[in-house]
Order: structure tokens, then sequence, then C-alpha cells
């Protein structure tokens, strides 16, 4: 069984940043993806951002200006840095694993983390 608990949201004026981390515990596998979605009121869980086991990044075209995802392999933990934030980016923010290379959907995932609320203030 896979665990994943994130931490680090909170309330941000706007420009602030934020870093989100995601801790990991359980199986891992060889190979596999760790992601971030987020999740605002009344809308659909969106792509944000992704990192293979040895380090490949992805990012949705909305924020790979001012995002940023890492992971820390002895602290079985992943990153998500979040600089010049916007009112448009208040959510909440999930933790996901998948066993696929590439994962970009929701439905590539399989483990999730119960999310971070993310809120920033004009």
């Amino acid at each position: 069984q896979v665990q994943l608990v994130e931490s680090g949201g909170g309330l941000v004026q706007a420009g602030g940043s934020l870093r989100l981390a995601c801790a990991t515990s359980g199986r891992t596998g060889s190979t596999y993806s760790m992601g971030w979605f987020r999740q605002a009121p009344g809308k659909e869980r969106e792509f944000v951002a992704a990192i293979t086991w040895i380090g490949v990044t992805n990012l949705a075209d909305s924020v790979k200006d001012r995002f940023t995802i890492s992971r820390d392999t002895a602290k079985n933990t992943v990153y998500l840095q979040m600089n010049s934030l916007k009112p448009e980016d208040t959510a909440v923010y999930y933790c996901a694993k998948s066993a696929r290379v590439r994962a970009f959907r929701r439905s590539d995932y399989d483990y999730w983390g119960q999310g971070t609320q993310v809120t920033v203030s004009s």
C-alpha cells in the first residue's frame, strides 16, 4: 500500500510563493511518476506537474513559467515550488502516484493524498 501526505498549503498574497511537499511511504516500484493536481471549487481536477523516477519533469502550460517540481529521493518526498502566485491558482492541491512513465491524466494515477488548500488573495 502507498500513502501520500501533502503539506505546505496556506494563504498567500498574489505574487507570493509557497512550497508544497508530498511525503510518500509504502511500495515504490521500479518505475513511476509522481504528480501534482489541483481542483478549484466547481471545476475539474487538473494536471499541474509530474516528475518521473529518473527526474524527468512536465508542467502544465499555465504554470510552467512559475512552478517547479522536484524530488528528494532520500526523503521520499516530492515538492512543488510555486512562485508568482495568482488568485486563479487557488485550489486544493493533490499529490498522486502513478505506475506509468508518462502520466498526465487523473485516470493515470493510482494513489492520492488528502489534498492541501492553497488560497491566493488579490
